[in-house]
């Protein structure tokens, strides 16, 4: 197989593809990472793998997405149904190969793979899915916490290595400052937004929808200003326009009001006709983000939205 490009989408990324790219990466040192959303990108080809974006999951063809209906789901017995993130999906076809790559013996890989899978995928496929809330997660992601994953850097018992320790610190001491830095950069960010969000806020009076000029934190204004009537946020994203919910609060998934159950999933012109809007172009599978190709779409499914909430909301 040759490999020259591995295409995820442009824009925020989340733990799921960035740890998909990470497997990737090592598998096919010589391809190009290509992040976008434009249709020469995300079609399947024999020189590229497509994850995270595509609209579809078909392995022959070398594309793993997440997002469509219906959403790839593990085969298990478990009591709730386990939806696939790009990074599961990426494990399940390439984790054994990554595995060889790293000189897993072979009468250890299937152990291995899934405990691994286990262990460190599962949880970020159901955090993804909104299946999983980190809060309430338990045992499931105490070996996902920063002080578990630093020490995870530690050198293995038999490596002997002189100097091994240093350099295992050199590397933790790396992964712990961008963390760091990155934490204070986004409290500060976090800071800035909430002026912008207010501003925001009084200019929606007492609508449903909170429109903003580009992505941002904006709870914590919400909740500081007691804007409990909004219940969707709408602001542009590069060329397109994103609708999304407003959580209950920060430990929990619920959403103050959903996106209407007969999006879910949709892309392209089924969303179009599912919503009658011109325009819509994704929805979520969990019902928390919509994305239009114009602000009078966005709005429109914003609209929408809030009429079919106010319709179902149980003091109907």
């Amino acid at each position: 197989m040759s490999i020259s490009y591995l295409v995820t989408h442009s824009g925020g990324f989340h733990a799921d593809e960035v740890l998909s790219s990470v497997i990737l990466t090592h598998l096919f040192p010589a391809a190009q990472l290509v992040r976008s959303r434009d249709e020469m990108w995300i079609t399947p080809a024999e020189d590229r793998i497509i994850y995270d974006v595509g609209r579809a999951f078909d392995a022959e063809r070398q594309i793993f997405d997440h997002h469509q209906k219906p959403v790839p789901l593990r085969d298990t017995d478990a009591e709730e149904a386990q939806p696939y993130s790009s990074f599961g999906l990426i494990w399940a076809h390439y984790g054994r190969d990554y595995l060889r790559s790293l000189e897993v013996p072979e009468d250890h890989l299937e152990d291995i793979f899934a405990s691994f899978d286990r262990g460190f995928v599962l949880p970020i496929d159901l955090m993804d899915n909104g299946v999983m809330n980190p809060g309430q997660a338990g045992p499931m992601l105490a070996g996902l916490t920063l002080p578990a994953l630093i020490e995870s850097l530690k050198p293995v018992f038999d490596d002997t290595n002189e100097g091994a320790e240093d350099q295992a610190f050199g590397q933790a001491l790396t992964m712990a400052r961008g963390l760091v830095e990155a934490s204070i950069r986004r409290k500060t960010a976090k800071r800035r937004a909430e002026a912008m969000v207010t501003d925001a806020i009084t200019a929606a009076g007492n609508g449903r929808v909170l429109e903003l000029p580009m992505g941002m934190p904006f709870r914590s204004a919400v909740e500081a200003t007691g804007a409990d009537h909004l219940w969707f946020v709408v602001h542009p994203r590069g060329e397109d326009w994103t609708l999304t919910t407003i959580r209950v609060g920060n430990d929990t998934f619920e959403n103050r009001a959903d996106l209407p159950e007969a999006w879910a999933g949709l892309t392209d012109a089924a969303l179009e006709e599912a919503s009658g809007v011109t325009g819509a172009k994704f929805c979520h599978n969990g019902r928390f983000i919509a994305v239009a190709d114009s602000r009078a779409g966005a709005m429109k499914m914003a609209e929408l939205a809030v009429a079919e909430a106010e319709r179902t909301a149980p003091s109907a």
